[in-house]
């Protein structure tokens, strides 16, 4: 018995001392406090009961404890040592009460998250009395007098929701009854397996399942309660286990009916809920058995309905009499139809021997097809196959398959949840829904199967998804989807990397953004056309044995086409060079070559941003063309204002006038494109993001050298500096930039034609001449705006 002390008792033995309450009559025993206390360090605080013997004092220091507002600190009981070392109390130590029904509820609600799993759990379990009996019959024959074919067999009764599961196994005494099903997570497979250990013959993989012992429990996940009958060959007579699913008790009693009397082994009746009578039907039954314990070891048979044809005779129609002038005498043929005679019978429902479980040498292409048509309702073979077994920390077997064709949509791209994987545990299926546990969104196009003996059966995915395990078998099977790409890529037939490449390419892409880790495998898997190779992709290998010896850097432009990118100004100086350039003409092929950053030590260079480097940079050269053209850069940058962040002599055109460039920590102009098109962007990151852009000049062409004089004889005229913007919002084309206003950049075409044939012709077409364009494209004028698609909305 202990004593709870009100705070006035407290306060009064904290004012009197503590040498009257010697005895222990009334020790502090309060909960509350003693939080308190463990709360400010007194770790060797404890309760005093009044039933303990001899004498009991409390002359631990108290550091501090706290008494609603109060607190004393440093307060101190007289003690000597030998009274501290033998007054101390005994430890009264208390079991864990259990609450059965709310146990069970946890259970059967949150260990399993999908009822169907309930017949995987009790098949399972039936499988493991089968290997018990197989293993205990090599030592005692006698186990196996009855003469009993191993096997699983379930029946269904789906007018009163009855399913009926039964197995020839081990079954069991009535302790063992007692033992495995009245504790719950009690596992016999586990003291097996134990047992197994600790015997000297134990050298063989037993390959049992059940391990935590509340498998059998997942019956009630749909029964509202479970009937047992179980006999065991050590024992005469048969057991009956009952327990409800709302109940804390459950009965045990000896089976007295011949009629259900079994040789061998346990049948489990289920008598289902009323919502969850639909399980009882024989063809879900069926189909539960395929999806889940497809390759239990064992012959599992389903009670189904057949159906065989015959002919029967059928009466004459009256109405066909028989015809004036016949002959009655001759022998009429008698009439029949065909009907199905049903029946009932077993019939066996699973395959026992799993295709990964054979030795790669033995299995030829052709079954590893039909396997995988078969799986996974494909109609077209598989591009490549790889089936390995994996040993060491953990050890598994599996079979991957790349398809041929991607899925309509390419939806799994965006939804990496695709059930191309199927997860089993000791051939048990588990799960095939899995969201990126183990393989990466950009393999999600990856199927095939895995199995583990290593990962525990009786648990859920959510679990499993936390798994350790998972995460080392993630790490390996991703290595070696990447071996059987290579392995494509590889191959003699380059038609077969091709299609590949046609259906998953963005897939690889996307590997280059989400997998830093396998950048090495990903990067020799990419595929883009070339200034050198328009009409055929190459691999970034292949670009580097063409490089010059010379060549630092890796090159590329981003466009939207092929076409558009082979035509832009930037590749003038490369070509005359006859450096190579590729070509990214996908969305995504410039976020996946700016994270890659660089390839067997060569860096990707965008020619379309500033300081580009081709390996030729002669310093008293570029002072020279400074001091020559220094002028002309300031003028147009005073012109242009802040439309440009500075403006240069460029070393990579040859032919075209001037080029806009992009600074080298911003957007590139194909990026900036892109981004605009975004449906959700935002204008403000637009802004931000846009880089400072640098107009480059040719000091060769003569449209700039002419500039040039005009700038040193006549910086102020009109014509000249119009001449400017005209260049500008041209080169803002041709680098493929979007000119802000392109009803001003046509007025100044429209200008500079006129202009160029009146000079030629000598006169103006239609009054057109050039103060009425200049009124015409005047400030006051209103001009048509011309919204592009990806500023409306009404952001710019």
């Amino acid at each position: 018995m202990m004593h709870r002390l009100s705070r006035r008792s407290i306060s009064a033995i904290l004012q009197t001392g503590a040498g009257r309450y010697r005895n222990g009559a009334a020790s502090v025993s309060c909960c509350s406090c003693l939080d308190k206390l463990a709360a400010n360090g007194d770790v060797g605080a404890r309760p005093y009961s009044i039933l303990s013997t001899g004498q009991t004092s409390p002359t631990k220091s108290i550091k501090a404890f706290n008494l609603g507002n109060e607190s004393v600190l440093g307060l101190r009981y007289q003690s000597t040592a030998a009274e501290s070392s033998s007054s101390e109390s005994p430890v009264e130590k208390y079991e864990y009460q259990a609450e059965v029904s709310r146990l069970m509820d946890l259970i059967v609600n949150s260990l399993y998250s999908n009822k169907e799993v309930f017949l995987r759990e009790l098949i399972s379990n039936a499988s493991d009395a089968l290997d018990k009996l197989r293993f205990l019959s090599v030592t005692e024959s006698e186990l196996l007098k009855d003469a009993v074919d191993l096997d699983i067999r379930i029946q269904t009764d789906k007018d009163n929701g009855i399913i009926t599961i039964t197995d020839s196994g081990i079954g069991m005494t009535r302790q063992e009854l007692v033992d495995c099903l009245g504790t719950i997570a009690q596992s016999g497979t586990a003291k097996f397996l134990k047992a197994l250990k600790e015997s000297k013959d134990a050298g063989a993989d037993s390959n049992l399942i059940g391990q935590f012992g509340v498998g059998f429990y997942s019956a009630f996940l749909v029964a509202e309660r479970v009937e047992v009958s179980t006999k065991s060959p050590r024992s005469d007579k048969q057991y009956v286990w009952e327990g409800e699913s709302n109940s804390s008790t459950y009965s045990v009693r000896e089976e007295t009916d011949p009629a259900k009397l079994i040789p061998r082994g346990t049948r489990l009746t289920l008598y289902l809920k009323h919502d969850d009578k639909g399980f009882a039907h024989p063809e879900r039954i069926q189909k539960l058995v395929k999806n889940y314990s497809q390759f239990v070891s064992f012959p599992i048979y389903t009670w189904q309905e057949k159906g065989y044809t015959k002919e029967v005779e059928v009466d004459e129609d009256p109405s066909e009499a028989t015809k004036d002038g016949q002959d009655e005498t001759t022998e009429k043929k008698k009439k029949t139809k065909t009907i199905v005679e049903k029946y009932w019978d077993w019939e066996l429902t699973n395959e026992t021997q799993p295709i990964w479980l054979r030795n790669p040498k033995e299995v030829t292409k052709e079954e590893y097809n039909e396997f995988y048509k078969k799986t996974f309702n494909e109609y077209l073979d598989p591009l490549a196959s790889s089936h390995f077994t994996t040993e060491g920390e953990v050890e598994f077997r599996s079979i991957l398959y790349v398809p041929s064709v991607a899925p309509m949509g390419k939806e799994d791209i965006i939804n990496p949840k695709t059930k191309n994987i199927r997860l089993y545990v000791k051939r048990v299926f588990i799960s095939d829904d899995f969201d990126g546990e183990l393989f990466p969104r950009y393999l999600s196009f990856i199927k095939g199967v895995v199995d583990s003996n290593d990962l525990p059966l009786n648990v859920s995915r959510e679990i499993l998804q936390e798994s350790r395990i998972i995460r080392i078998m993630k790490k390996r099977l991703v290595r070696k989807a990447f071996e059987m790409i290579q392995g494509i890529a590889l191959s003699d037939n380059r038609d077969d990397y091709d299609k590949f490449w046609e259906n998953f390419g963005k897939h690889i892409k996307l590997g280059c953004l989400d997998d830093k880790e396998n950048h090495k495998r990903l990067a020799p898997l990419l595929r883009f056309f070339s200034s050198q190779s328009e009409e055929e992709l190459i691999s970034l290998d292949e670009y580097v044995e063409n490089m010059k010896p010379d060549q630092k850097n890796i090159y590329y432009i981003a466009s939207d086409s092929v076409k558009s990118a082979k035509n832009t100004p930037f590749l003038e100086k490369l070509i005359e060079k006859d450096l190579e350039v590729l070509f990214l003409v996908d969305p995504i092929d410039e976020i996946a070559i700016q994270n890659l950053k660089s390839y067997k030590e060569k860096d990707f260079v965008d020619i379309s941003k500033e300081d580009l480097d081709l390996g030729e940079k002669n310093e008293e050269k570029e002072k020279e063309m400074k001091q020559e053209f220094g002028q002309i850069c300031d003028w147009i940058k005073k012109r242009l204002g802040d439309k440009v962040a500075s403006v240069q002599v460029s070393n990579r055109l040859s032919a075209s006038p001037c080029v806009l460039v992009s600074g080298k920590f911003g957007w590139s102009a194909n990026m900036e494109r892109l981004m605009k098109a975004q449906t959700m962007g935002d204008a403000s990151s637009l802004d931000f993001m846009r880089s400072r852009r640098i107009f480059e000049i040719n000091p060769q062409h003569p449209i700039i050298q002419t500039l040039n004089a005009a700038c040193k004889s006549n910086p102020d005229d009109e014509e000249a500096l119009r001449a400017i913007d005209l260049l500008f919002d041209t080169a803002s084309v041709s680098s493929g930039f979007t000119p802000e206003n392109p009803a001003q950049l046509g007025g100044r075409i429209y200008e500079m034609m006129n202009l160029a044939l009146s000079a030629k012709l000598g006169t103006s077409f239609g009054g057109f001449d050039q103060q009425a364009t200049a009124q015409a494209h005047a400030p006051e004028t209103v001009e048509a705006e011309i919204v592009e698609p990806a500023e409306s909305g009404g952001q710019k």
